[in-house]
């Protein structure tokens, strides 16, 4: 792989030209395709082998005004009894009407068919329907349903949205990634000095991730692609894309230093940094495309999106950023920045923090580990008592029109409106099907927890109804699992028997639980085929069982504190205020998973890195000690400018408004934060010093076995010093042989 991509550095800076111009068409046809593809994010969920898709498909196919998608239209006014005044009620009536007259929508029920006004009179509701799902809504049908509300609001009376398909809602504005690329140019400019080399990163990854977000655009017309996926998309992409740029350009000053031409230290970044950048980005590819095992066809396709973004962040940083490299030439350093060194990273620069730092660690092995180890056991106690499920419109931004409407559901009729259960009965084995359904209905509701049951609705056929349970308790509490559990436990057969027909299900709180539960029973399974990939590809790369094994503790040990620190804050409401959460909620069911993937691999970016230094300086001087003090010497100033980057990417994006992207966000950024300050700077080389000789060691037979990768390039860089060495030496020799002649000549 080294000599392919030192033999790509070469080829890019030569062509850079035609290697600049084919990037910034592919950017521009992508894009071309995305906006004629025309596609849309949608929330849609489907739950292959699970009792709530059973019931969404039992209702496709035999009651389709029950499928398709919704919108919860909520009415209020201050006064009590405001609603129930004759003049609300036409104007209620009015309204309901003018929306079941919008293209689009198939039916449109006011609040008096149902029931639907809270005992005081303040709230009202009216369900909207459309007969597809809620990503094949048009904005037309939308604009319109919105349109059909101001004549209520115009009467005095406010009105909300909720449900699945939300009329009227704005998009967040992009400053989150703002924030994040701002951060990442001021901690360029000072790890570099310079204006121009700042700029190298920052634009081959907006270009990779405009190609990516645009893919994705693309994909989004074909497949139903969750609204989060574009943003965690750009959340990996820009970070992952700022980070392989920059260890290929510090690679690439440091050659350039050593007195290398433009082209050789451009191939040699390319093919050594390069390196760990296509392993490190392969593996995180890998982690997260392995989210297809688990089946669930919206979190697979979540995976795939972020997986693509990291592959086009490699792809741009091995052959675009050679090329403009070329196009920088030796004035990459040119433009500098007042006040600021400009450094290269390497050894050479002396005294630094990073080679005191690196002298404690080593130093005092013993003491470095067992502080660090304490720190992240603290930090991860949180998890033990982590919580799976969704969360819904109460986790919403206060300003958006979904909480407002979660808020007014919960004052008129109680938290558990805001997430009924459906119960979808088969009434084909009833003899008398009004009978039955009229038991069923009073058992469901003597069972505890159930605060009330709506009319049932049955289909046109008569053989199938639906029947709309209440809990008592809000649709991410704890109780309404009970809930649910206890509908589909024993309790199911009591009642089938009771009422003579049988029942599923369903409904968004069900459907959450039942997506929750199948991501925690495949948690255990995906991180052990994790653990054991990293274990098995780290043995190819370092020659080592040792250092396979920290690397898979230590990967570990850093999502765990992470994963303490978002239970803590998001589950516990410690200091939830700072990240703009009003109040607790479950984690998110499939963000440990997908954290899992994607840290899996952004930490092999550290962990190849300084370990392939240590590795280098040891086969060099065959110490272990003072290799260690070398390679995090070395390394230290990179690491920490590109867990900089990558913290305040991801950081950036827990100013957002939502709930699910503020996990994230901040999930990832602590685990990255520590992964690059306790982990890779003290608990490594605290390991790597008490491992001593024995890190390097690896059985005869295992490594006659094993093939050989040279991530880093070795054996190339190896190869190409001895030429370098015997092109110096013949040189020299000439250069004598001229002298001699010289001194021949003139005696």
């Amino acid at each position: 792989m080294a000599t392919f991509l030192y033999r790509l550095g070469h080829l890019a800076v030569r062509r850079r030209w035609a290697v600049l111009l084919t990037w910034l068409a592919v950017l521009v046809g992508v894009g071309a395709w995305s906006v004629a593809a025309g596609g849309q994010t949608s929330e849609k969920l489907t739950l292959p082998g699970t009792e709530s898709q059973d019931a969404y498909d039992m209702l496709a196919e035999r009651f389709p005004a029950q499928s398709g998608s919704s919108t919860q239209v909520v009415f209020a006014v201050d006064d009590e009894g405001g609603l129930t005044t004759a003049d609300a009620q036409a104007v209620i009536a009015e309204t309901v009407a003018a929306i079941g007259a919008v293209d689009g929508v198939s039916a449109a029920v006011p609040p008096s068919a149902t029931g639907a006004t809270s005992p005081d009179g303040r709230v009202a509701l009216a369900d909207v329907r459309y007969p597809v799902s809620s990503m094949e809504v048009d904005d037309a049908t939308t604009d319109g349903v919105v349109e059909a509300v101001e004549a209520a609001r115009a009467a005095g009376i406010t009105v909300e949205f909720g449900g699945e398909v939300i009329p009227g809602q704005e998009l967040e504005p992009p400053s989150s990634e703002a924030i994040g690329l701002l951060v990442a140019v001021v901690v360029l400019l000072v790890s570099f000095g310079s204006v121009l080399a700042m700029g190298l990163p920052i634009v081959t990854a907006l270009l990779g991730l405009g190609i990516a977000l645009s893919g994705i655009g693309v994909l989004s017309a074909f497949v139903d692609l969750s609204e989060t996926a574009p943003t965690l998309a750009i959340m990996i992409g820009l970070a992952v894309g700022i980070d392989y740029a920059l260890f290929i350009v510090t690679r690439h000053r440091q050659n350039l230093a050593a007195g290398l031409d433009v082209e050789e230290a451009a191939a040699r970044a390319n093919a050594t940094a390069g390196g760990a950048v296509v392993f490190a980005g392969a593996t995180v590819m890998i982690a997260i495309a392995g989210l297809y095992v688990i089946g669930i066809p919206f979190l697979s396709v979540m995976g795939f999106a972020a997986a693509a973004a990291v592959a086009v962040a490699v792809l741009v940083a091995v052959s675009l950023l050679p090329a403009l490299l070329g196009f920088a030439g030796r004035t990459i350093d040119r433009f500098r920045v007042p006040g600021l060194k400009n450094r290269t990273g390497g050894m050479h620069e002396g005294e630094t923090l990073g080679s005191r730092w690196a002298r404690r660690v080593t130093g005092r092995p013993v003491l470095s580990l067992t502080l660090g180890l304490v720190v992240m056991a603290v930090l991860a106690i949180p998890v033990v008592g982590m919580r799976l499920g969704l969360p819904d419109a109460g986790t919403e931004s206060t300003g958006s029109t979904q909480r407002r409407a979660y808020d007014l559901v919960t004052a008129g009729f109680g938290p558990g409106s805001n997430g009924p259960l459906t119960v979808v009965a088969d009434l084909r084995g009833a003899t008398d099907r009004a009978a039955a359904l009229e038991r069923l209905s009073d058992d469901l509701a003597a069972v505890d927890g159930v605060a009330a049951v709506r009319p049932a609705v049955v289909n046109e056929a008569g053989d199938t109804a639906v029947v709309t349970l209440v809990p008592a308790t809000g649709p991410a509490h704890e109780a309404t699992e009970d809930l649910v559990h206890d509908l589909r436990g024993g309790r199911r057969d009591t009642i089938e028997a009771d009422a003579g027909v049988d029942f599923v299900v369903t409904g968004t709180a069900a459907a959450n639980i039942d997506i929750s539960e199948k991501l925690g029973g495949a948690l255990v399974p995906f991180i052990a085929l994790v653990i054991g990939l990293t274990l098995v590809l780290l043995t190819l790369v370092f020659r080592s069982l040792l250092v396979p094994l920290k690397a898979a503790i230590a990967i570990l040990v850093s999502i765990g504190s992470s994963f303490g620190v978002v239970v803590a804050v998001f589950q516990w409401g410690w200091l939830a205020g700072l990240v703009g959460v009003d109040e607790s909620m479950p984690i998110v069911s499939f963000l440990p998973m997908m954290m899992f993937a994607i840290l899996f691999g952004l930490s092999m970016d550290y962990e190849v890195f300084i370990l392939t230094r240590i590795r280098e300086e040891y086969a060099h001087t065959r110490d272990a000690r003072t290799s260690v003090l070398v390679g995090l010497t070395s390394s230290a100033r990179v690491i920490t400018a590109a867990a900089l980057i990558m913290i305040s990417v991801f950081a950036a994006f827990i100013l957002g408004d939502n709930a699910i992207i503020k996990m994230f966000g901040l999930g990832l950024a602590t685990a990255v934060f520590l992964d690059a300050t306790v982990v890779r700077m003290v608990i490594v080389p605290a390991v790597m010093t008490l491992f001593g000789d024995r890190a390097w060691r690896l059985p005869r037979w295992l490594d006659r076995l094993l093939p050989n990768l040279d991530v880093e390039g070795e054996r190339l860089i190896e190869h190409l010093e001895r030429h370098d060495a015997e092109v110096a030496r013949r040189r020299a020799e000439a250069a004598e042989r001229d002298l001699v002649e010289v001194g021949a000549s003139a005696g």
